[in-house]
């Protein structure tokens, strides 16, 4: 696997010739390898792009990513990172043996997107140049020791996602604009502000909070701040999650806090505060309220305890509540309260209430499968599904769950179902993974180990362990909603290919040794013997396989020709004449160049559509082989499944799962009666994003999908979208990375240009593709309509000035009526990126992923969250459409049409 960049390549440098730069480039990377320590052991060729070194990602022969997590890397990061112009990922985490400065040249690296060094040992300032990198979206050096103040220059980040400062020796105030210099107040785009665990002192500015502020996490626990609440926090209408707790913060509870009605966690506890207690009425999905510890006026139970029907952890240590309590709640089965400490606990009755409760399942531990544990030797562990194998470990913290008690044990069983779906969907080697010893520390964090188990082999090679680190640490990993934020901190991974200790790894070298020196004598003999023979039968068996490349292939077995399939089953073309009915008219649901689409049913009752090649479109057999190899190991939620294939009785027929609502292009038509409102095409879009970026970044080997269109985007019974047909799709060796020359193939209207023009094919193209068809779903047009170009139109008729960017004329009337019109201007804004001239203008898809959850973010919508109705809810009648697979409407191209056809001028 792959970790690839999150944003475009532009050109290497002002002045610089491309081989200089890529000179100075690897340059630098060998640079920072004589300095670091226990550098990946393929570190050894002095090209590190064309070498393949482990942990460095290339594109065009420029270093673009180095993810080295969790390796027991040591060493400086010298300025010598400054002349990696092109670099836009750099994640070090979890390797704390990584120290010293954080250079000041970090902000001469103006491509960054992605600076990741969680739970390192850097120290030192954290240097103001940061504030030079425009494309920043991830900030993360969380858990060193960094100190002095928070850099002003961050607040010039206008890119900024995620900023995690916490777990460091930070100190003095936090920085806000005053007209000279930036401040956190600016980061509008910001969902996260973690700052816990630090030295920070003086108040809270009001001015750090405004109505613009996108923020969904404010983290500023564990801290020295003073001063009371400031009352501008209530125009942060977007906040989930509060956390001011362990501070010395003094004075009422500001009355605007009511206003932040989408918070779920709020605490306040081991404060200074005083007045009333304040009034949470009206904030409905409350689901955790700590106000524990502070000097509140004496009151009766107010009546929002029981009035907030998501509260689940209600913690009023010693907040001089008196009184009865009321009926009402104890009606919230759910609810635990914690009361201790409070007169109301020295009036009888109330017991339940005025004792800390104890964590009766702190022992929890992932059980095994349906399986018995075996006894493992050397440092091997038994995982879950009962195999010794060599574990990835580190500890899960979550800094604001909304539950308090441990006692249900499916809590965690659906924290490690998601990690394993997680995992697997980013094609990550895991066999299964283990949770183990929830307990709640003294920052109330939960904390849990983790053990992470290897797939098809006893220990995880660097690549392995990059990947899970660099999926854990740049929050690709998202939890169930109710763990809330959270970091991981890995440990080094020791159990590397030929590092693994054990005293019989030494006692058996010697016999090894001896076996082989004792056998070669008599080999070599045998070898003489049977040579000229042997050379013989294998000629005439390659000449076989050349005509037949499954002429070895028995598929029971793991022998000869055998693809590398996964999950894939071999067919007999009995079978699938038997599901369908010999083939028959009525299950006929889609037609098109390479043949016909019937639906059947498995043995199983699963629904599948099966593609049946005509004769006069079959592959050779050498091609099949690597397309059903290639397709059957594209495992995504957002990518049609191959189930299975048939290669026999001179047939090539390809079994994919059955998706039940067609083709985005026939939705957006109207056929199929669905009605495509603006939010469901943002979560389209995203999952199509989602589809393409896997093929991309994590498809092994990466994959360009090369026909990216509205009749390839299939919608599941929830409209969930699923990028299908891979018919044109190439996949990119080691040696073609970056680009590879080849005969244009695409479809006319979404076909790069560039592409067109250089036959250099690249992710970009895909990208430019998919550009198109955001436009297509904001207009519902075919990208060529009676000689118009939807790119050149939208560019034509767009006035930035107006309301919907003056676009009115030409958007679906759905899009143009609806109720969130910068989220369109946005989407406007992304699409026109995507159709840049220039692939190196474009965005990755990864970037475009990221933007459309961003967009939805600013709808009001979760991008993590499915669909929760199937399409038999949605708007309109259907209208008897049932051809999923079609392939109507655009003609595919393949080197016919010259220029002029292909974007009309």
């Amino acid at each position: 696997m792959t970790i690839s960049s999150n944003l475009s390549l532009p050109s290497c440098g002002a002045g610089g010739g491309t081989c200089a730069c890529r000179s100075q480039g690897l340059a630098a990377l060998q640079a920072l390898k004589s300095i670091w320590k226990n550098v990946p052991p393929n570190w050894a060729g002095a090209d590190p792009c064309g070498d393949g070194w482990d942990g460095i990602n290339c594109i065009n022969n420029r270093v673009v990513t180095i993810t080295l997590a969790s390796i027991n890397l040591s060493g400086q990061l010298s300025s010598d990172i400054a002349k990696l112009s092109e670099l836009q990922t750099l994640d070090l985490s979890y390797n704390k043996d990584m120290i010293g400065p954080l250079p000041a040249a970090i902000g001469d690296v103006r491509k960054l997107s992605s600076l990741i060094l969680v739970g390192c040992g850097f120290s030192g300032p954290v240097p103001p140049s940061i504030g030079s990198l425009q494309r920043l979206r991830y900030l993360s050096l969380n858990s060193n020791n960094f100190i002095g103040e928070i850099p002003p220059s961050i607040g010039n980040l206008a890119n900024l996602y995620w900023l995690d400062l916490a777990d460091n020796r930070l100190s003095g105030t936090i920085p806000v604009s005053n007209g000279s210099s930036p401040g956190l107040d600016m980061l509008v785009n910001t969902k996260h502000f973690h700052f816990g665990k630090n030295q920070l002192s003086g108040e809270i500015p009001p001015r750090l909070f405004n109505s613009n502020l996108t923020l969904i996490h404010l983290l500023l626990e564990n801290n020295q701040l003073t001063g009371s609440i400031p009352s501008t926090v209530g125009l942060v209408r977007t906040l989930e999650v509060v956390r001011l707790d362990r501070n010395s913060l003094s004075g009422s509870v500001p009355q605007s806090l009511n206003n932040l009605t989408t918070v779920q966690e709020l605490f306040l506890a081991n404060n200074k505060l005083t007045g009333p207690l304040p009034n949470l009425t009206g904030m409905n999905l409350l689901n955790y309220v700590d106000m524990s510890n502070n000097s509140f006026d004496a009151t009766d139970i107010p009546p929002w305890f029981s009035s907030l029907q998501s509260l689940t952890s209600l913690i009023m240590e010693n907040t001089q509540i008196q009184g009865q309590l009321p009926v009402s709640l104890f009606s919230l089965f759910q609810l635990q309260t914690v009361l201790v400490g409070n007169p109301i606990c020295n009036e009888g009755g109330n017991q339940n209430y005025c004792s800390i409760p104890q964590q009766s399942n702190s022992s929890y531990s992932t059980p095994a499968e349906n399986c018995s544990p075996v006894s493992c030797t050397s440092d091997k562990i038994s995982s879950p599904s009962c195999k010794c194998a060599y574990p990835y470990t580190g500890t899960l913290f979550f800094r604001a769950p909304s539950f308090s008690s441990f006692v249900n044990s499916s809590i965690f069983a659906s924290l490690q179902q998601k990690l394993m779906v997680t995992f697997r969907s980013n094609s990550l080697p895991v066999d299964s993974v283990s949770l183990s010893n929830p307990t709640k520390n003294l920052d109330d964090y939960l904390v849990l180990n983790l053990h992470i188990f290897p797939s098809g082999q006893d220990y995880f090679n660097h690549t392995g362990i990059s990947g899970m680190g660099f999926m854990l640490s740049n929050q690709t990993f998202k939890p169930p909603p109710e763990f809330g934020p959270f970091f991981f901190i890995g440990n080094s991974y020791p159990y590397f290919a030929g590092q693994t200790v054990g005293s019989h790894k030494s006692s058996n070298t010697s016999v090894i040794i001896g076996a082989a020196v004792g056998g070669t004598a008599l080999f070599l003999l045998l070898l003489l013997a049977g040579v000229y023979a042997f050379r013989q039968k294998r000629r005439a068996e390659s000449a076989a396989k050349k005509s037949d490349p499954f002429a070895s292939w028995d598929p029971n077995t793991n022998s000869g020709g055998v693809p590398q399939l996964k999950g894939a089953k071999c067919f007999s073309f009995e079978e699938l004449k038997r599901c369908t009915s010999n083939f028959a008219e009525t299950n006929e649901i889609g037609t098109g160049g390479y043949g016909k689409v019937y639906r059947g049913t498995l043995p199983n009752g699963q629904l599948v559509a099966i593609k049946r090649a005509q004769q006069g479109s079959m592959q050779g057999g050498l091609e099949f082989k690597t397309e059903i190899e290639l397709l059957s190991r594209v495992h995504h939620k957002n990518v049609v499944s191959l189930v299975g294939f048939c290669f026999e009785q001179g047939e090539q027929l390809l079994v994919y799962e059955y998706i039940a609502n067609g083709t985005l292009k026939d939705s957006l038509s109207g056929r199929t009666g669905i009605r495509l409102d603006w939010m469901r095409r943002l979560r389209i879009a995203l999952g199509a994003a989602r589809g393409l970026q896997y093929l991309h970044d994590l498809a092994n080997p990466p994959i360009i999908h090369r026909d990216i269109k509205s009749n390839n985007i299939l919608l599941d019974e929830r409209l969930n979208a699923k990028v299908a047909d891979f018919g044109l799709s190439k996949p990119m060796g080691d040696s073609e990375r970056g680009h590879v020359t080849t005969q244009v193939k695409g479809t006319m209207g979404y076909l790069d240009p560039e592409y067109y023009m250089t036959q250099q094919l690249t992710e970009k193209s895909d990208v430019y593709s998919f550009g198109v068809l955001l436009l297509e779903l904001l207009t519902a047009r075919s990208p060529i309509e009676k000689g118009k170009y939807i790119v050149r139109e939208v560019k034509q008729v767009m006035d930035t000035t107006k309301d919907m960017y003056n676009l009115q004329s030409i958007l679906d009337p759905i899009v143009a009526s609806s109720m969130s019109s910068r989220s369109v201007e946005i989407f406007v804004d992304l699409s026109l990126r995507c159709v840049q001239e220039l692939g190196a203008n474009r965005p990755t898809m990864s970037e475009v992923v990221k933007e459309i959850e961003n967009i939805m973010e600013m709808a009001g919508l979760n991008p993590n969250a499915e669909s929760a109705s199937t399409s038999a809810s949605y708007e309109g009648v259907s209208k008897g459409f049932d051809h999923p697979y079609s392939n109507e409407g655009l003609f595919a191209y393949s080197g016919a049409y010259p220029p002029s056809k292909l974007e009309p001028k």
